[in-house]
């Protein structure tokens, strides 16, 4: 490309609409060098061109036209996705009000009466080819913010996810046993969540989408208030006493207080937060009341605690620890069916139940020398 054709492809582009040849070289010729020209003689061919690959930056249009005038080429333009943008001015020997109106109307955004006065026009097209720029870079910045914004999003949430198994991974350290445990337990309970929707509706506006993705990312963090249980309870190698029971029992209220610190120091409740804190605090409620801490039954029991139970004591039956051999996944199964209404919710069992191979499949993927 020559000097002069570079310059010249950023020159802006008006498009000149008149089936008149003398007005089409009196147009042009006031428009000069300073803008690149193109010219229609007929409606359909000034649709054609605007619709074209290169469109045009304003549209100067007669709208007495044989065939098709002026009006219902800015319709026909106005009307297409692609053209609606282009700024048109009317040029037009008709002075009633009434005509102007019906221009503006039809999304015209000047008009200029016949005979044209060559400062009137410059100033005219300069203003809305200004305009027009303008509009451009606006929009050209906002995708470029919304792209900004999108990016700083995945940025935050990926800051977020490693934040969350970095704090998990801190209680898993201290109890050797649990290996992969927060792995499992967090494609257990997006299995189920997904399942307890499909076939129970009356589930689907709680557990939206969004949700299931925030239960998926807070269960690591159920069992984050084990950092604050003694050594030699946590780690000990054969069954608890009571009173070291009653220890173990706290880390339920260490997790909800760990969560909870946290929350104050944002300035309003935060949903991933809230889903959290009823993990850690009440995944060992059980629907006849007789868990721990607090003791509530029922649907008291946060609906995340609810999934949590099933997705922590499965994990726990079917894994090895000092004190026990490994469970069979048929022999955790019948366990949790049969402890409907008593330890767990009976429409969480249900889904389990439907699902239940899948549990087994997740099982042997994150296994302890799975990925």
């Amino acid at each position: 490309m020559t000097q002069t054709e570079s310059a010249g492809a950023h020159k802006p582009t008006i498009l000149v609409v008149d089936d008149t040849p003398d007005n089409i070289t009196l147009l042009c010729s006031v428009l000069g060098d300073q803008y690149r020209n193109k010219v229609a003689t007929s409606g359909n061919r000034a649709l054609k061109i605007a619709g074209s690959e290169q469109r045009p930056d304003l549209i100067l249009l007669d709208i007495m036209m044989p065939d098709m005038d002026g009006y219902e080429v800015c319709r026909q333009l106005k009307a297409d996705p692609y053209t609606k943008h282009i700024p048109i001015i009317f040029l037009t020997a008709k002075s009633e009000e009434g005509d102007e109106t019906k221009g503006f109307e039809l999304g015209a955004v000047d008009y200029i009466t016949k005979p044209i006065i060559p400062s009137i026009l410059l100033a005219r097209v300069e203003t809305h080819i200004s305009l027009q720029e303008a509009r451009k870079f606006l929009e050209n910045q906002n995708v470029v913010l919304e792209e900004q914004v999108e990016e700083r999003t995945h940025r935050l949430a990926a800051l977020q996810d490693a934040i969350i198994v970095a704090m998990a991974s801190l209680a898993e350290a201290r109890d050797n046993d649990t290996g992969n445990h927060i792995r499992r337990t967090q494609h257990y309970i997006r299995e189920i969540a997904f399942c307890l929707r499909e076939y129970d509706p009356c589930y689907a506006p709680e557990l939206g989408d969004a949700f299931i993705a925030i239960l998926y990312k807070t269960a690591p963090l159920h069992d984050i208030g084990k950092v604050g249980v003694p050594d030699a309870v946590l780690l000990k190698p054969g069954r608890l006493t009571p009173e070291e029971f009653n220890l173990m029992k706290m880390h339920t209220v260490y997790g909800r207080d760990t969560i909870l610190a946290a929350e104050k120091t944002l300035d309003t409740p935060e949903a991933f937060l809230e889903t959290a804190m009823d993990i850690a605090y009440s995944h060992h409620e059980k629907w006849d009341g007789s868990g721990y801490p607090r003791g509530i039954s029922g649907k008291a029991i946060p609906l995340s605690a609810r999934l949590m139970a099933i997705a922590d004591v499965y994990d726990a039956l079917i894994a090895k620890r000092i004190y026990k051999a490994p469970m069979p996944h048929e022999e955790a199964v019948s366990i949790i069916e049969n402890s409907s209404g008593t330890h767990f919710d009976p429409d969480v069992v249900g889904a389990f139940s439907r699902i239940k191979d899948r549990f087994a499949a997740i099982a042997v993927h994150f296994g302890e020398d799975g990925a």
